[in-house]
Protein backbone atom coordinates (compact mmCIF):
# COMPACT_ATOMS: atom_id res chain seq x y z
CA UNK A 1 0.00 0.00 0.00
CA UNK A 2 1.30 3.74 -0.79
CA UNK A 3 -0.09 6.43 1.27
CA UNK A 4 0.14 10.05 0.54
CA UNK A 5 0.25 12.36 2.99
CA UNK A 6 -0.86 16.50 2.16
CA UNK A 7 -2.27 17.64 4.84
CA UNK A 8 -0.55 20.97 6.40
CA UNK A 9 0.93 21.19 9.92
CA UNK A 10 0.27 17.35 10.64
CA UNK A 11 2.58 14.73 12.76
CA UNK A 12 3.12 11.13 12.48
CA UNK A 13 3.42 9.35 15.88
CA UNK A 14 3.56 6.02 17.08
CA UNK A 15 1.05 4.70 19.16
CA UNK A 16 1.69 0.95 19.80
CA UNK A 17 2.24 -1.05 16.80
CA UNK A 18 0.46 1.58 14.84
CA UNK A 19 1.40 5.17 13.70
CA UNK A 20 -1.15 7.32 13.55
CA UNK A 21 -1.04 10.94 11.34
CA UNK A 22 -2.48 13.73 13.93
CA UNK A 23 -3.24 17.10 13.81
CA UNK A 24 -3.63 18.84 17.15
CA UNK A 25 -5.75 16.37 18.99
CA UNK A 26 -7.33 14.98 15.96
CA UNK A 27 -6.29 11.80 14.35
CA UNK A 28 -6.94 11.83 10.63
CA UNK A 29 -5.36 8.08 9.46
CA UNK A 30 -4.21 4.87 11.46
CA UNK A 31 -1.25 3.46 9.64
CA UNK A 32 -0.70 -0.02 9.75
CA UNK A 33 2.87 -1.12 9.12
CA UNK A 34 2.67 -4.59 7.39
CA UNK A 35 0.45 -3.41 4.66
CA UNK A 36 2.37 -0.48 4.27
CA UNK A 37 5.14 -0.49 1.16
CA UNK A 38 5.62 3.58 0.89
CA UNK A 39 4.60 6.96 2.21
CA UNK A 40 4.69 10.36 0.26
CA UNK A 41 4.85 13.35 2.42
CA UNK A 42 3.97 17.05 1.21
CA UNK A 43 5.48 19.50 2.94
CA UNK A 44 5.42 20.67 6.51
CA UNK A 45 4.58 16.52 7.71
CA UNK A 46 6.55 15.63 11.09
CA UNK A 47 7.64 12.27 11.84
CA UNK A 48 8.29 11.86 15.63
CA UNK A 49 11.59 9.80 16.43
CA UNK A 50 9.83 6.69 17.39
CA UNK A 51 7.59 6.61 14.45
CA UNK A 52 10.73 7.27 12.06
CA UNK A 53 12.40 3.94 13.95
CA UNK A 54 9.09 2.18 13.14
CA UNK A 55 9.36 3.28 9.15
CA UNK A 56 13.36 2.25 9.26
CA UNK A 57 12.75 -1.21 11.16
CA UNK A 58 9.81 -2.29 8.76
CA UNK A 59 11.96 -0.90 6.01
CA UNK A 60 9.03 1.38 4.17
CA UNK A 61 10.66 3.77 1.63
CA UNK A 62 9.44 7.50 2.86
CA UNK A 63 9.65 10.24 0.22
CA UNK A 64 9.70 13.76 0.96
CA UNK A 65 8.88 15.96 -1.03
CA UNK A 66 7.79 19.59 -1.44
CA UNK A 67 3.72 20.47 -0.73
CA UNK A 68 3.45 20.42 -4.66
CA UNK A 69 5.46 17.67 -5.46
CA UNK A 70 9.04 18.50 -6.00
CA UNK A 71 11.18 16.05 -4.60
CA UNK A 72 13.43 16.63 -1.87
CA UNK A 73 14.89 12.84 -0.49
CA UNK A 74 13.73 9.72 1.35
CA UNK A 75 14.45 7.32 4.10
CA UNK A 76 14.97 4.04 1.80
CA UNK A 77 15.24 0.81 3.28
CA UNK A 78 19.10 -0.51 3.30
CA UNK A 79 20.43 -0.99 -0.59
CA UNK A 80 21.06 -4.08 -2.32
CA UNK A 81 23.97 -6.43 -0.58
CA UNK A 82 24.46 -8.20 -4.23
CA UNK A 83 27.83 -6.31 -4.58
CA UNK A 84 28.50 -8.73 -7.31
CA UNK A 85 25.57 -7.21 -9.46
CA UNK A 86 26.33 -3.65 -8.45
CA UNK A 87 29.82 -4.34 -10.12
CA UNK A 88 28.43 -6.03 -13.13
CA UNK A 89 26.33 -2.89 -13.69
CA UNK A 90 29.11 -0.26 -13.22
CA UNK A 91 31.52 -2.68 -15.78
CA UNK A 92 29.13 -2.89 -18.12
CA UNK A 93 28.92 1.33 -18.34
CA UNK A 94 32.81 0.80 -20.18
CA UNK A 95 31.35 -1.94 -22.71
CA UNK A 96 30.27 0.63 -25.50
CA UNK A 97 28.50 -2.11 -27.27
CA UNK A 98 26.33 -3.43 -24.79
CA UNK A 99 25.67 0.43 -23.25
CA UNK A 100 24.70 1.25 -27.34
CA UNK A 101 22.20 -1.46 -27.80
CA UNK A 102 20.78 -0.45 -24.48
CA UNK A 103 19.96 2.85 -25.04
CA UNK A 104 18.85 1.92 -28.31
CA UNK A 105 15.99 -0.47 -26.60
CA UNK A 106 15.02 2.17 -24.49
CA UNK A 107 14.88 4.87 -26.97
CA UNK A 108 12.85 2.98 -29.26
CA UNK A 109 10.13 1.57 -26.38
CA UNK A 110 9.61 5.49 -25.53
CA UNK A 111 9.27 6.51 -29.88
CA UNK A 112 7.10 3.79 -30.34
CA UNK A 113 4.66 4.39 -27.66
CA UNK A 114 5.05 8.04 -28.85
CA UNK A 115 3.66 6.58 -32.26
CA UNK A 116 0.86 4.54 -31.17
CA UNK A 117 -0.58 7.14 -28.63
CA UNK A 118 -0.50 9.85 -31.97
CA UNK A 119 -2.35 7.31 -34.23
CA UNK A 120 -4.97 7.21 -31.40
CA UNK A 121 -5.21 10.90 -31.62
CA UNK A 122 -5.27 10.40 -35.15
CA UNK A 123 -8.42 8.70 -35.25
CA UNK A 124 -10.24 9.12 -32.21
CA UNK A 125 -10.27 13.59 -33.13
CA UNK A 126 -10.00 12.56 -36.62
CA UNK A 127 -6.22 14.58 -36.56
CA UNK A 128 -4.60 14.38 -39.14
CA UNK A 129 -1.39 16.17 -38.07
CA UNK A 130 -1.55 13.74 -35.48
CA UNK A 131 -0.85 10.92 -38.02
CA UNK A 132 2.42 13.45 -39.61
CA UNK A 133 3.40 13.61 -36.10
CA UNK A 134 3.34 9.83 -36.00
CA UNK A 135 4.91 9.45 -39.09
CA UNK A 136 7.41 11.68 -38.55
CA UNK A 137 8.16 9.70 -35.54
CA UNK A 138 8.56 6.59 -36.93
CA UNK A 139 10.66 7.70 -39.53
CA UNK A 140 13.38 8.55 -36.66
CA UNK A 141 12.89 4.65 -35.44
CA UNK A 142 14.20 4.11 -38.46
CA UNK A 143 17.45 5.64 -38.34
CA UNK A 144 17.61 4.90 -34.56
CA UNK A 145 19.30 1.20 -35.05
CA UNK A 146 21.77 3.25 -37.68
CA UNK A 147 23.04 5.09 -34.91
CA UNK A 148 26.67 4.86 -33.84
CA UNK A 149 27.20 6.55 -30.44
CA UNK A 150 24.89 6.86 -27.29
CA UNK A 151 24.78 10.45 -28.14
CA UNK A 152 23.45 10.08 -31.68
CA UNK A 153 20.83 8.10 -29.93
CA UNK A 154 20.03 10.86 -27.48
CA UNK A 155 19.75 12.98 -30.27
CA UNK A 156 17.19 10.78 -31.82
CA UNK A 157 14.88 10.71 -28.58
CA UNK A 158 15.04 14.51 -28.62
CA UNK A 159 14.34 14.84 -31.49
CA UNK A 160 11.51 12.58 -31.03
CA UNK A 161 10.02 14.57 -28.31
CA UNK A 162 10.27 17.73 -30.26
CA UNK A 163 7.75 16.43 -32.74
CA UNK A 164 5.65 14.67 -30.02
CA UNK A 165 4.83 17.72 -28.16
CA UNK A 166 4.21 19.83 -31.33
CA UNK A 167 1.45 17.77 -31.19
CA UNK A 168 0.41 16.85 -28.12
CA UNK A 169 -2.12 19.51 -28.08
CA UNK A 170 -4.39 17.16 -30.49
CA UNK A 171 -5.04 15.20 -27.89
CA UNK A 172 -7.09 17.67 -25.75
CA UNK A 173 -10.86 17.87 -26.48
CA UNK A 174 -10.85 21.80 -25.37
CA UNK A 175 -8.26 24.67 -25.56
CA UNK A 176 -5.68 24.00 -22.60
CA UNK A 177 -3.08 26.88 -23.92
CA UNK A 178 -0.37 24.32 -24.04
CA UNK A 179 2.13 24.46 -27.13
CA UNK A 180 5.28 22.61 -26.18
CA UNK A 181 6.98 20.93 -23.02
CA UNK A 182 8.12 23.80 -20.44
CA UNK A 183 9.62 22.60 -17.15
CA UNK A 184 11.75 25.16 -15.05
CA UNK A 185 9.14 26.15 -13.74
CA UNK A 186 5.86 25.02 -15.52
CA UNK A 187 3.97 27.56 -16.66
CA UNK A 188 0.68 25.96 -17.94
CA UNK A 189 -1.85 23.68 -16.69
CA UNK A 190 -0.83 20.72 -18.68
CA UNK A 191 2.71 21.05 -18.04
CA UNK A 192 2.33 21.55 -14.28
CA UNK A 193 0.34 18.23 -14.27
CA UNK A 194 2.75 16.55 -16.36
CA UNK A 195 6.01 17.54 -14.53
CA UNK A 196 3.90 16.60 -11.38
CA UNK A 197 3.08 13.09 -12.97
CA UNK A 198 6.52 12.12 -14.01
CA UNK A 199 7.63 12.72 -10.35
CA UNK A 200 5.26 10.22 -8.94
CA UNK A 201 6.31 7.74 -11.44
CA UNK A 202 9.84 8.67 -10.73
CA UNK A 203 9.37 7.23 -7.40
CA UNK A 204 7.61 4.39 -8.73
CA UNK A 205 10.08 3.31 -11.02
CA UNK A 206 12.82 3.81 -8.07
CA UNK A 207 11.12 1.64 -5.87
CA UNK A 208 10.80 -1.21 -8.91
CA UNK A 209 14.50 -0.74 -9.32
CA UNK A 210 15.52 -0.82 -5.33
CA UNK A 211 13.15 -4.05 -5.25
CA UNK A 212 15.08 -5.25 -8.25
CA UNK A 213 18.40 -5.26 -6.17
CA UNK A 214 20.18 -2.84 -8.41
CA UNK A 215 21.84 0.15 -8.08
CA UNK A 216 19.84 3.27 -9.37
CA UNK A 217 22.75 5.74 -10.17
CA UNK A 218 24.54 3.81 -13.49
CA UNK A 219 22.16 3.99 -16.61
CA UNK A 220 23.03 4.19 -20.57
CA UNK A 221 20.64 6.41 -22.00
CA UNK A 222 20.67 8.96 -19.12
CA UNK A 223 24.11 10.61 -18.67
CA UNK A 224 25.76 9.42 -15.43
CA UNK A 225 26.42 12.39 -12.90
CA UNK A 226 26.90 13.30 -9.36
CA UNK A 227 23.09 12.36 -7.77
CA UNK A 228 21.56 11.21 -10.71
CA UNK A 229 19.41 8.41 -10.91
CA UNK A 230 20.30 7.39 -14.35
CA UNK A 231 19.07 3.85 -14.34
CA UNK A 232 15.53 5.19 -12.45
CA UNK A 233 15.09 7.95 -15.52
CA UNK A 234 15.83 5.19 -18.26
CA UNK A 235 13.37 2.79 -17.24
CA UNK A 236 10.97 5.67 -16.67
CA UNK A 237 10.73 6.60 -20.63
CA UNK A 238 8.91 3.76 -22.16
CA UNK A 239 6.13 4.79 -19.18
CA UNK A 240 5.55 8.29 -20.16
CA UNK A 241 3.48 7.96 -22.61
CA UNK A 242 1.84 5.07 -21.75
CA UNK A 243 1.22 5.91 -18.27
CA UNK A 244 1.62 9.75 -17.39
CA UNK A 245 0.56 11.41 -20.51
CA UNK A 246 -2.48 9.50 -21.36
CA UNK A 247 -3.55 9.91 -18.25
CA UNK A 248 -2.90 13.84 -18.92
CA UNK A 249 -5.11 13.18 -21.28
CA UNK A 250 -8.01 11.71 -18.91
CA UNK A 251 -7.52 14.01 -16.36
CA UNK A 252 -8.38 17.32 -18.90
CA UNK A 253 -10.66 15.48 -21.14
CA UNK A 254 -12.63 14.12 -18.28
CA UNK A 255 -13.07 17.56 -16.66
CA UNK A 256 -11.42 16.21 -13.78
CA UNK A 257 -9.10 19.01 -13.94
CA UNK A 258 -10.42 22.22 -14.66
CA UNK A 259 -9.45 25.98 -15.32
CA UNK A 260 -10.35 27.05 -11.62
CA UNK A 261 -8.31 24.00 -10.50
CA UNK A 262 -5.05 25.98 -10.66
CA UNK A 263 -3.40 29.86 -9.58
CA UNK A 264 -0.27 31.34 -10.45
CA UNK A 265 2.37 30.95 -8.09
CA UNK A 266 3.35 34.66 -7.39
CA UNK A 267 5.72 36.16 -4.78
CA UNK A 268 4.04 36.51 -0.77
CA UNK A 269 0.72 34.92 -2.04
CA UNK A 270 -1.22 33.55 0.54
CA UNK A 271 -0.98 29.81 1.42
CA UNK A 272 -4.83 27.79 0.37
CA UNK A 273 -7.22 26.07 2.55
CA UNK A 274 -6.50 22.09 2.92
CA UNK A 275 -8.16 20.33 0.26
CA UNK A 276 -9.49 16.65 0.42
CA UNK A 277 -8.08 13.39 1.25
CA UNK A 278 -8.02 10.47 -1.54
CA UNK A 279 -10.43 9.46 -2.76
CA UNK A 280 -12.13 7.29 -5.32
CA UNK A 281 -14.89 9.92 -6.82
CA UNK A 282 -13.28 10.54 -9.49
CA UNK A 283 -14.31 9.89 -13.29
CA UNK A 284 -12.79 6.37 -14.02
CA UNK A 285 -9.39 7.52 -16.19
CA UNK A 286 -8.92 4.53 -17.60
CA UNK A 287 -12.09 4.93 -19.73
CA UNK A 288 -10.16 7.48 -22.01
CA UNK A 289 -10.01 5.63 -25.27
CA UNK A 290 -6.32 7.18 -25.96
CA UNK A 291 -5.50 5.83 -22.22
CA UNK A 292 -6.61 2.23 -23.37
CA UNK A 293 -3.93 -0.50 -22.65
CA UNK A 294 -4.67 -3.67 -24.69
CA UNK A 295 -7.38 -6.65 -24.68
CA UNK A 296 -7.97 -9.26 -21.75
CA UNK A 297 -6.89 -12.37 -22.97
CA UNK A 298 -9.66 -14.22 -21.27
CA UNK A 299 -12.40 -12.69 -22.48
CA UNK A 300 -11.00 -10.68 -25.32
CA UNK A 301 -12.72 -7.96 -23.88
CA UNK A 302 -10.55 -4.19 -23.02
CA UNK A 303 -10.32 -4.16 -19.00
CA UNK A 304 -12.11 -1.92 -17.64
CA UNK A 305 -12.04 -1.10 -13.81
CA UNK A 306 -13.42 1.08 -12.48
CA UNK A 307 -10.83 1.81 -15.05
CA UNK A 308 11.94 15.70 -9.32
CA UNK A 309 14.43 14.72 -7.60
CA UNK A 310 16.76 17.76 -7.09
CA UNK A 311 18.38 18.84 -9.87
CA UNK A 312 17.43 14.87 -11.30
CA UNK A 313 16.71 16.56 -15.35
CA UNK A 314 13.66 13.90 -15.00
CA UNK A 315 12.10 14.87 -18.04
CA UNK A 316 14.95 15.03 -20.88
CA UNK A 317 18.29 13.75 -21.96
CA UNK A 318 20.58 16.67 -23.96
CA UNK A 319 18.62 17.65 -26.76
CA UNK A 320 15.06 17.10 -25.72
CA UNK A 321 11.93 19.23 -25.81
CA UNK A 322 11.90 21.44 -22.86
CA UNK A 323 12.42 25.04 -22.72
CA UNK A 324 14.48 26.40 -19.80
CA UNK A 325 13.81 28.94 -16.94
CA UNK A 326 11.30 31.32 -18.80
CA UNK A 327 11.18 33.93 -15.82
CA UNK A 328 7.58 33.57 -15.83
CA UNK A 329 5.17 32.67 -12.37
CA UNK A 330 5.01 29.07 -12.44
CA UNK A 331 1.48 27.61 -12.24
CA UNK A 332 0.67 25.17 -9.63
CA UNK A 333 -3.05 22.98 -8.58
CA UNK A 334 -5.17 23.75 -5.76
CA UNK A 335 -5.07 21.45 -2.95
CA UNK A 336 -8.50 19.96 -3.70
CA UNK A 337 -7.53 19.43 -7.18
CA UNK A 338 -3.98 18.10 -6.00
CA UNK A 339 -5.95 15.22 -4.28
CA UNK A 340 -7.74 14.61 -7.43
CA UNK A 341 -4.61 13.99 -9.32
CA UNK A 342 -2.90 11.57 -6.94
CA UNK A 343 -6.19 9.53 -6.83
CA UNK A 344 -5.99 9.54 -10.80
CA UNK A 345 -2.21 8.75 -10.73
CA UNK A 346 -2.81 5.48 -8.02
CA UNK A 347 -6.26 4.36 -10.01
CA UNK A 348 -4.10 4.23 -13.50
CA UNK A 349 -1.65 2.61 -11.71
CA UNK A 350 -4.22 -0.06 -10.12
CA UNK A 351 -5.91 -0.59 -13.81
CA UNK A 352 -5.64 -4.43 -14.75
CA UNK A 353 -4.42 -5.15 -18.59
CA UNK A 354 -3.26 -8.54 -20.36
CA UNK A 355 0.51 -8.21 -20.93
CA UNK A 356 1.80 -10.37 -23.36
CA UNK A 357 5.64 -10.57 -21.77
CA UNK A 358 4.43 -12.07 -18.17
CA UNK A 359 1.25 -14.01 -20.46
CA UNK A 360 -1.22 -12.81 -17.60
CA UNK A 361 -3.34 -9.29 -16.01
CA UNK A 362 -1.23 -7.47 -14.33
CA UNK A 363 -1.55 -3.76 -13.65
CA UNK A 364 0.75 -1.02 -14.59
CA UNK A 365 2.37 -0.77 -10.81
CA UNK A 366 3.16 -4.54 -11.55
CA UNK A 367 4.39 -4.02 -15.24
CA UNK A 368 7.06 -1.30 -13.70
CA UNK A 369 8.50 -4.13 -11.10
CA UNK A 370 8.07 -6.82 -13.91
CA UNK A 371 10.51 -4.68 -16.27
CA UNK A 372 13.27 -3.73 -13.79
CA UNK A 373 13.42 -7.34 -13.12
CA UNK A 374 13.98 -8.09 -17.13
CA UNK A 375 16.57 -5.41 -16.69
CA UNK A 376 18.20 -6.93 -14.51
CA UNK A 377 18.52 -10.39 -16.39
CA UNK A 378 19.99 -8.49 -19.06
CA UNK A 379 22.86 -6.78 -16.69
CA UNK A 380 23.18 -10.80 -15.07
CA UNK A 381 23.42 -12.10 -18.56
CA UNK A 382 20.54 -14.56 -19.02
CA UNK A 383 18.60 -12.52 -21.22
CA UNK A 384 20.26 -11.40 -23.98
CA UNK A 385 17.62 -7.81 -24.99
CA UNK A 386 15.63 -5.65 -22.69
CA UNK A 387 12.32 -5.18 -24.45
CA UNK A 388 9.98 -2.42 -23.17
CA UNK A 389 6.76 -2.24 -22.64
CA UNK A 390 4.75 -1.35 -25.61
CA UNK A 391 1.40 0.10 -25.96
CA UNK A 392 -0.57 -1.58 -27.55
Amino acid sequence: MIIYIKSQGTKIIKEGRHLLVKKGNDTYHTLFTYKLDQILLFGNIEITHNALCVLMRNNIDTVYLTRYGRYLGRIASPESKNVFLHKRQYKLLDDNKFALKMAKDIVAGKLTNMVTLMMRIKRSRGCRNAGDKARQIRKLLNGLYEAETIDSVRGYEGRGAAIYFSGFCHGFTGNTNFTKRVRRPPTDPVNSVLSLLYTFLMNRVYSAVRIAGLDPYPGFLHVIDYGRYSLVLDLMEEFRPAVVDTLVFSLFNLKILQETDFRFEVPAASSDPEGETLNDSIPDVNADTLGMMTLNKENNKEVQNNFDIPEQKIDTVPGAAASHVTGKYPVKLNPVAFGRVIAAFEKKLSAFFYYPPAGKNMTYGDVIIYQAAQYRKVIEGTAETYQPMILK
